[in-house]
């Protein structure tokens, strides 16, 4: 159960209304601080709709981030929207390879991003080597892009996990085809 309250349109100011257009549990808890609503909307807008970088790409180190940290929210939610933006079955199946150390059918480009994703979420931040093996690929503003949107994910998490904010049902369906591994003890 959410720590704070999911709220509906008519509760809200008439000038945030438009924020909660996308009606999911997260967007309805965030509006709760309509400005910094607004400024988390902007970044996560930004990153889903004016990044040049290659949406597969950027969905597959969201779902990578969502998938490492255990977020049933993230992880469901994006593999929903990374289908839309050309994810397959067996991209989601070579990530979770990927992250037991499996090998897999990824693309070496791929396999770096997530390979970066998980060192982000683990480590802080990207090692040396796996930035080099991505650069060698992506531009300059590529490499900002998926730098951002991989830290902006991994604070999305923890703030989905501290607001304890409840996954909608639509979005539990993917665990069924998915389902996401025990949280270590």
């Amino acid at each position: 159960m959410a720590r704070l309250p999911y709220l509906e349109a008519d509760q809200v100011a008439p000038q945030y209304r438009d924020m909660l257009k996308r009606n999911t549990n997260l967007h309805k808890l965030l509006v709760n601080s309509p400005e910094m609503a607004k400024a988390f909307n902007g970044v996560g807008g930004f990153i889903r709709f004016k990044s040049t970088l290659d949406p597969r790409l950027r969905e597959l180190a969201i779902l990578q981030v969502g998938w490492m940290e255990r977020s049933e929210y993230e992880f469901t939610h994006h593999v929903r929207i990374g289908k839309d933006f050309g994810v397959t079955d067996e991209d989601i199946a070579g990530m979770m390879a990927e992250t037991e150390g499996k090998p897999s059918k990824l693309e070496p480009l791929v396999k770096a991003i997530l390979k970066g994703a998980r060192e982000m979420g683990r480590d802080i931040g990207m090692s040396d080597a796996t930035f080099a093996e991505i650069k060698q690929h992506l531009t300059n503003e590529h490499m900002v892009d998926l730098v951002l949107t991989i830290a902006f994910y991994c604070a999305v998490v923890r703030v989905l996990a501290t607001m304890k904010i409840d996954n909608e049902p639509y979005y539990k369906e993917v665990l069924q085809q998915y389902p996401l591994p025990a949280s270590p003890v």
